[in-house]
């Protein structure tokens, strides 16, 4: 697997991806997330490429305090294979080279799945309460 930055050329297979692996929800206009994101630290958003197709992808982020990552993606077809490792890898090490010290995510309780990959990865349960409020409407284009 190759992996890059993204490029605007690769958004319909980028929300694709996205849409295959059940990450959008309904209050999400995933091309709206892209927009934001091609606007704050465009390097953290990495794509995966097998044979020139798009099968994995991940948004990293990092405040000065503390790193994120959303949108980990692998094609359900290529799970198991290492891919979500290393372009996992590859978004801690911008990181890293940034000074970030610690990198957090969020994933839905019902993931069981995905909340065992990042085990796997080192990554704990932090005791703590995620909350969020949305200040914007959703479809407000900023």
């Amino acid at each position: 697997m190759e992996i890059r930055t993204f490029n605007p050329d690769d958004q319909q297979a980028v929300i694709a991806l996205w849409q295959d692996c059940d990450l959008l929800v309904h209050w999400n206009n995933p091309a709206q997330d892209i927009e934001r994101k091609l606007a704050v630290d465009p390097d953290l958003f990495l794509v995966g490429c097998v044979g020139g197709e798009i099968i994995a992808s991940v948004m990293g982020g990092y405040d000065g305090h503390r790193g994120w990552v959303n949108y980990l993606a692998v094609a359900p077809g290529s799970h198991r294979t290492g891919y979500g490792r290393r372009i996992m890898s590859a978004v801690e090490e911008l990181l890293l080279a940034r000074g970030c010290p610690k990198v957090n995510l969020q994933v839905r309780n019902s993931n069981t799945s995905v909340i065992s990959f990042y085990e796997s990865l080192g990554y704990t349960v932090d005791e703590v309460v995620g909350m969020g409020k949305r200040i914007a409407p959703p479809d407000q284009s900023f």
